[in-house]
């Protein structure tokens, strides 16, 4: 039957529908949960690269272009991120913006500051727009607030490109503040977006879309200095068009946004449940009476009940919540995760690269741009990989712990490289020795290692972790999380390297080995298990035990509510023949 079944009907079943009552038949919908049901779903779990493991029976449906193109829209943001990631380290360090800048008249500790100002005015602006995002998003939910910090980024992308040698970096800076505004609100808003459409079984694939535009953002980042410089004479026009090419993601975002719909979850926790129960039907694809939308739906409702006994409505009692120690845990859990990120060592390289090819010995500024570029090239492949396979199949921790591992190895020999070797760019008619070359090698080998671990894995984590109540101020201290500890690195990095030399990949490589316990012994394996039952989750002990208990539940809860929902067809079927004799009566 047509229309969308009353909330009583879904509140019905609990924690997961596992009894069907009679309100079904007195609303007039009837529940058919037959063979026809399983035969529109696809396998569980498959051997091909593009297969993944499912929590329950799902309709073929579920997996069309609506949810995809949906995250894709989104991650124009992420394109934004990367791109601002990348393209600032190269321009910095272009002759035609040191000469219109004066930057090569500064004495090194002066241009060392004056760089870290530029970049790390950046990460404080995402700090607060990752808190801001929480309220545009809470009172007006994911699509609207997206649209609000696009526009926010456009005005500081416009900023900077008003600014000249008569004015000063000025306009850059403020600009940079403005956009990082925006950055920071978007990297709280699309995860969270994304992993509330998504199906459990491709939650991780569809929020990879989100780190594949940061990557392909990054890429453009990373080359479009390196063409500048081949192509263009040195002139204001050649550094202004990188700090353009910010306003095309942004504009995209903006354009793409008019097309998304609001997250269901967002509107179910507001009782806009007609709104809802349309967006969900849309995105799945499924009319409102399938089964499929009917257990989600009292998935859904039972999270909400839960949280709005254990949590409490409004937009505060998300802070309460944090006096349990569960929910401030996970916080921390999130928070930390970033920590290890950054620890990586990887905004250095992102925001300094240049310097940090310097490190190494390379000489030149198309050398080090073109050396730049090959490590985009490097991360966008192995992202792919990443997102079309690893974090469905090989799940997070583990990924998390083998990048880790392999990371770490490459610092440790870039460092003893540089420590043994004395490499440095005084000479710029020095020769890259064998050494050099194989120190390259392990640093796109260690590239390949993080990518598909910590690159994009923590903010997949965090997007999923949060119950329904908590998940935007969740989401908001992740991201924080991040930008907070993005801007330690990237404004201290210019002074480590200074002081320390071959030093900074001996930190960030052992940082990269303290991060393997903390993820073996406090995070629990998250991929395949749906959003609303991750409370469960995070309370099964020992953790590393985790997700293998969880599935073998959610496997037995399926049995059941099979089982049920095909006894409860006859049943059903029957009350609904006698109400309607009754009414003819």
């Amino acid at each position: 039957m047509k229309g969308t079944p009353p909330p009583e009907f879904f509140s019905s079943f609990g924690q997961r529908p596992h009894l069907w009552v009679s309100t079904a038949s007195a609303s007039g919908f009837i529940v058919v949960a037959s063979r026809e049901v399983r035969s529109k779903c696809g396998p569980s779990a498959t051997m091909g690269i593009l297969d993944f493991v499912e929590d329950r029976p799902t309709p073929k449906a579920v997996y069309n272009w609506r949810v995809y193109t949906a995250a894709a829209v989104a991650s124009w943001a992420s394109c934004m991120i990367g791109y601002d990631s990348a393209f600032i380290g190269t321009t910095l360090a272009l002759p035609s913006f040191v000469s219109e800048f004066k930057l090569n008249e500064m004495d090194p500790d002066h241009l060392a500051l004056t760089k870290a100002n530029i970049v790390s005015v950046y990460q404080a602006g995402a700090f607060f727009g990752s808190f801001g995002a929480y309220v545009s998003s809470y009172y007006l939910g994911r699509r609207k607030s997206l649209l609000i910090w696009a526009m926010v980024f456009i005005l500081g992308a416009g900023m900077m490109l008003g600014a000249n040698r008569e004015r000063g970096l000025g306009l850059i800076i403020g600009g940079r503040v403005l956009a990082g505004l925006g950055i920071g609100a978007s990297s709280n808003i699309v995860p969270i977006y994304i992993s509330e459409l998504s199906p459990p079984a491709v939650r991780g694939r569809l929020v990879g879309i989100y780190e594949l535009g940061w990557q392909v953002g990054g890429l453009v980042g990373f080359w479009i200095n390196y063409g500048l410089q081949e192509t263009m004479a040195p002139s204001h026009t050649q550094w202004i068009i990188p700090f353009a090419v910010q306003l095309i993601p942004a504009g995209c975002l903006l354009i793409g946004a008019l097309w998304m719909k609001e997250s269901p979850r967002w509107l179910f926790t507001k009782g806009k449940r007609e709104q809802a129960m349309a967006n969900l039907c849309w995105v799945r694809n499924l009319p409102a009476d399938d089964l499929y939308i009917i257990e989600e739906v009292a998935a859904i409702d039972s999270q909400i009940e839960h949280d709005r006994i254990h949590v409490g409505p409004g937009f505060w009692k998300p802070f309460a919540a944090l006096k349990q120690r569960k929910v401030l845990w996970r916080f921390f859990l999130g928070g930390m995760l970033f920590l290890w990120q950054n620890g990586s060592g990887i905004n250095a390289i992102n925001y300094y690269s240049p310097t940090v090819f310097h490190s190494i010995g390379i000489t030149g500024t198309s050398t080090g741009f073109l050396t730049t570029g090959i490590f985009g090239v490097v991360k966008t492949v192995v992202t792919v990989i990443w997102l079309l396979w690893l974090i469905d199949r090989l799940g997070r921790t583990k990924l998390l712990m083998i990048g880790a591992f392999g990371g770490s190895m490459c610092m440790w020999f870039i460092g003893a490289y540089i420590k043994i070797a004395g490499a440095n760019a005084s000479n710029p008619n020095a020769k890259l020795s064998s050494g050099g070359i194989a120190a390259i090698f392990f640093f796109y080998l260690w590239t390949a290692f993080y990518t598909p671990s910590w690159n994009g894995t923590p903010w997949v984590i965090n997007s999923e972790m949060f119950s329904q109540n908590t998940r935007s101020l969740g989401q908001a201290s992740a991201a924080a999380n991040n930008w907070f500890w993005n801007f330690i690195v990237s404004r201290f990095t210019p002074q480590m390297f200074l002081t320390m030399g071959y030093g900074v990949y001996f930190f960030f490589a052992s940082l990269m080995l303290l991060s393997i316990p903390f993820v073996y012994f406090l995070i629990p394996e998250t991929k395949s298990i749906p959003l609303e039952r991750m409370d469960d989750l995070f309370e099964i002990k020992p953790v590393r035990a985790a997700h293998a208990e969880m599935m073998e539940r959610l496997k037995l809860e399926e049995v059941e509510f099979r089982h049920n929902a095909e006894g409860a067809h006859v049943s059903i079927e029957k009350m609904k023949n006698e109400d309607e004799r009754n009414e003819s009566v």
